[in-house]
């Protein structure tokens, strides 16, 4: 049955009416009308949706969500985003919103990471364009400049 839940995403609040179970994912694409966060494997394995696929809408609760949208803009990107643009990651980008998020939320609690640090908190996503190398380096790029 069909719960309200508010959502705080992006420093905005939504109303939204979803079944309890509902993956985040659906909410923040479907009801908050969001295209960053992508559905890949649906088992929280991939990264693409930042592991949004297995947190279900009723565990946010008042949490503020931060989606890629919301951590910058085309005026002021995080580092992370003006890292991911020099290095040019990007190949198709359907993987970057997993990447950037993961690495934001590393970066928050890491300042100055070793390689292997950073290896291990991206370890388990995926692209499938093969841009590992110059994801790597717009991560250091990123930390370098947060530092």
């Amino acid at each position: 049955m069909k719960q309200e839940f508010v959502l705080q995403v992006d420093r905005r609040r939504y109303t939204i009416q979803a079944e309890p179970d509902m993956p985040l994912l659906y909410a923040l694409r479907n009801d908050v009308g969001l295209n960053n966060p992508k559905f890949g494997c649906g088992l929280a394995q991939c990264g693409a949706c930042t592991r949004s696929c297995s947190i279900p809408v009723k565990t946010v609760g008042n949490r503020q969500v931060t989606t890629l949208a919301g951590l910058g803009s085309p005026e002021n990107p995080h580092p992370l985003q003006k890292a991911f643009v020099d290095e040019q990651v990007p190949q198709c980008g359907y993987c970057i919103n997993g990447w950037i998020m993961t690495a934001a939320a590393f970066l928050d609690t890491k300042k100055k990471p070793t390689d292997a640090e950073i290896n291990a908190a991206l370890a388990g996503l995926k692209c499938r364009c093969g841009t590992h190398t110059a994801i790597m380096r717009a991560v250091k790029r990123a930390a370098d400049s947060m530092a």
